[in-house]
């Protein structure tokens, strides 16, 4: 069984999309969806913990042998990003129900599941594939499901929101669909080990440099670096919280390994960042991003709005540890991508509480709020205060190891200027922390606690948050061994 891992953890959700759509009942689908998630959690954990031990796994489908066939191949950077993923989408779900039932209509909650499920294999596959057609094929089956999931919210906003995702979604996913094509037309190949080999010969040639191009702009679509974000504020406010809180986590996340995967395996970095110069590019649309996202947040009067700039921002320092192109600052890009999933999953997990209790998370309607929640009021804090970056917080973590990166190659305005975002992110904290517990709430406002199904997902995350802010030596050391890896170039 344990040789057959990698392909159950995409079967395994995959087969039970379907069963949802014939079960129907609320629970028994959530019973079903749960059981899957947390099974997809146990196996990627063995995954890593084998791939750790042997180097990579490599897994051929339909009994023809790779390049032929179709392969996954796992080696630690997609084990650790498949572990990421499977985390999350486990502890969503155990957080869903109470959830879905204030946002979404009952009868469309097995219609739910079954996108979620969906949506969860397509994020593992594209993860997990070696073949670089079949991670287009992943991208879509997540990308279409997610869009349904978007769609679900009660504002009847979230429909344009959907569909404003959907067009520029498709527009990135067309544009790397494109530049996989360009490449093999060259190479004759679609498996990324074999891509790696071939494309060096004919790297610079005017149709691989065009390929490298589309790629580039269509995963940056999918990533949202400034400024191809504009699909992601009106996404992230708008859908349900459970469905925030999922894609916040996890969709960004995934396209940024994607985006390492190609760059650095595919064409390797020393084509794409000492003969392209890629870095020169993004490098400072990262910088923009952090300043300009993290000010844009300070202004926002809707919570959920303002976490998705802060999103923004967030990868925009990931993409600045990626621009550095140093073992340092990969490190700090991929232990980030870890630690923000976190901090920023349970942040939109209390705002989910939130707005379950007041039935808005509009600033405004949350004063007083640490006096009428205070259990979830805390919780927002404690995320906050790592966004921030304070020490004993895995945001301190990532901040940490960027700054080190930075002072590495003898960039100190780089490393103040990581410092001088983070003073931005303590600003819009504080405005919701001025109104949860300096402002008086609403006369004869009750004391109502989000549901103890609800916390318990929320502390959970926050509980990974505190241990590995304090304790980074597993997260750190894995990110490290990633950042190797891919300056190697190998897969």
């Amino acid at each position: 069984m344990e040789a057959h891992l990698p392909v159950l953890l995409i079967v395994v959700p995959l087969l039970a999309a379907p069963l949802c759509v014939l079960l129907r009942h609320r629970t028994l689908t959530w019973i079903l969806a749960l059981l899957a998630a947390w099974t997809v959690l146990g196996m990627s954990v063995v995954v890593l913990l084998r791939v750790l031990d042997t180097g990579f796994i490599s897994y051929a489908l339909g009994g023809w042998a790779a390049p032929w066939g179709i392969e996954l191949r796992i080696d630690v950077v997609n084990a650790y990003v498949l572990v990421l993923v499977a985390l999350i989408g486990a502890t969503v779900l155990l957080y869903a129900p109470a959830s879905i039932a204030a946002e979404i209509p009952r009868e469309q909650h097995y219609l739910f599941y079954t996108a979620y499920l969906l949506s969860f294999t397509g994020l593992l596959g594209i993860t997990a594939t070696g073949d670089a057609f079949n991670l287009f094929v992943f991208l879509e089956i997540s990308s279409i499901s997610s869009y349904a999931l978007i769609s679900l919210g009660r504002d009847r906003r979230a429909l344009m929101a959907s569909y404003q995702y959907l067009i520029m979604g498709t527009i990135g996913a067309t544009f790397i669909l494109i530049g996989v094509g360009l490449l093999y037309m060259m190479t004759g190949t679609l498996n990324m080990a074999d891509l790696a080999v071939r494309l060096g010969p004919v790297l610079h040639t005017r149709t691989a440099l065009v390929a490298f191009a589309f790629l580039g702009v269509g995963m940056s679509l999918k990533l949202a670096l400034f400024p191809l974000h504009a699909w992601l504020p009106n996404a992230y406010c708008y859908a349900p919280s459970v469905v925030t809180a999922f894609l916040a986590a996890t969709a960004t996340k995934v396209s940024i390994y994607v985006f390492l995967r190609f760059v650095f395996t595919i064409f390797g970095a020393d084509f794409a960042f000492a003969q392209m110069h890629l870095q020169t590019i993004i490098v400072p649309l990262a910088l923009i991003a952090i300043f300009i996202t993290s000010s844009v947040a300070i202004f926002q009067t809707n919570i959920k709005r303002m976490l998705a700039y802060s999103s923004l921002a967030q990868i925009g320092y990931i993409m600045l540890g990626i621009g550095l192109v140093s073992e340092t600052g990969l490190t700090a890009a991929i232990v980030h991508l870890f630690n923000h999933a976190l901090m920023k999953g349970a942040l939109f997990l209390a705002l989910g509480g939130v707005a379950l209790r007041l039935g808005s998370v509009e600033l405004e309607d949350m004063r007083g709020l640490g006096k009428r929640m205070p259990a979830t009021s805390f919780a927002f804090v404690l995320g906050g205060l790592s966004l921030i970056g304070v020490p004993l917080t895995v945001g301190f973590i990532s901040k940490w190891y960027l700054v080190l990166a930075a002072l590495e190659q003898g960039w100190w305005p780089l490393a103040a200027l990581v410092l001088l975002g983070s003073l931005l992110a303590f600003i819009y904290i504080w405005r919701v922390v001025e109104v949860l517990y300096f402002q008086p709430p609403p006369t004869d406002a009750p004391r109502n606690e989000a549901p103890l199904s609800m916390q318990i997902p929320m502390w959970l995350l926050l509980a990974a948050v505190v241990y590995f802010g304090a304790s980074a030596s597993l997260t750190a050391g894995i990110a490290r061994k990633a950042a190797i890896l891919l300056l190697g170039g190998a897969l």
